[in-house]
């Protein structure tokens, strides 16, 4: 069998991004924000058929926030509700830099312990502004996702994010399972092209659980292309509001988990259950 064919046969990770650090109530009033909020949309995706959720902590003001207190309410929240979903929180440089802050939500512990955390391997400019990712940074977010039982999950923007966890797997700062976003569509990052795509789905370290993401209106391009090469998807009002690539009907959350399983469908396949996934972080 060819590794495209097993890897059609076997089931797709499907990330939730409900949140984000850029969708506001003035741009669509379906973001969650609150711990409630953001509960209420993951058990909703959950009964469609989620594998794990990407979370981002607002405060009380529906501000980006990095307090470990904030992610502590969504995270007991989530797990109240939907117990066995694998929960991924940010340590995202978009908004701060400083690495106590970046770090504040891998101390939590216990029930609150997040299963993975976001690593982006290098700065990058989105539309709005920077993500300042210094190698410093990384590494020791690394070091202490590591130190701590945490999976990095690798945010990949550029072919040069992905040489450089090779780096870190030489150093012994990834070590077991990868698990990977593919991002697309970025003014400063990979197009979702066929050529663009190809390569970094091939340029992946060997055995990586992968997710393609589209941003904004490529949303569902990089989605199919994802599913179509037997990845992952990541999907969510994160990486876009609209359904439409015209922008003429504001997306929901479930709206856009029940797109991705209609693909699914398409091919053949079904989205992976957390304890799938789980299974699949200890056989790497």
């Amino acid at each position: 069998m060819s590794t495209l064919l097993r890897d059609l046969n076997r089931p797709a990770p499907v990330v939730l991004a409900p949140t984000g650090m850029v969708p506001t109530r003035a741009m669509t009033p379906h973001v969650p924000l609150s711990p409630h909020e953001i509960a209420r949309d993951v058990e909703a995706a959950y009964a469609i058929g989620v594998t794990s959720v990407h979370l981002h902590a607002r405060d009380n003001q529906g501000a980006p926030t990095w307090d470990r207190d904030t992610y502590a309410r969504i995270v007991g929240a989530v797990r109240e509700r939907v117990p066995d979903i694998v929960i991924n929180v940010s340590t995202s440089g978009r908004n701060w830099t400083e690495f106590e802050k970046r770090a504040d939500v891998l101390a939590l512990d216990g029930d609150l312990k997040p299963d993975l955390a976001s690593l982006t391997l290098s700065s990058l400019n989105f539309m709005s502004g920077p993500s300042i990712n210094a190698p410093e940074t990384i590494r020791g977010l690394a070091s202490m996702m590591r130190d701590r039982g945490i999976i990095p999950e690798l945010e990949i923007f550029d072919l040069g994010m992905l040489n450089f966890a090779g780096v870190l797997q030489k150093e012994g700062l990834l070590a077991g399972p990868l698990v990977a976003n593919l991002f697309f569509g970025n003014v400063a990052g990979l197009q979702p092209t066929l050529a663009e795509f190809g390569l970094a789905v091939e340029r992946l370290p060997s055995s990586t659980i992968w997710s393609g993401a589209g941003l904004g209106d490529f949303q569902l391009t990089a989605q199919t292309l994802a599913v179509a090469s037997g990845g992952g998807v990541r999907v969510g009002l994160e990486d876009g509001v609209y359904l439409d690539r015209a922008r003429t009907s504001l997306a929901t959350n479930t709206d856009l988990v029940e797109r991705v399983h209609k693909l699914l469908n398409l091919s053949g396949r079904q989205a992976m259950t957390p304890a799938e996934f789980r299974a699949e972080l200890t056989a790497v």
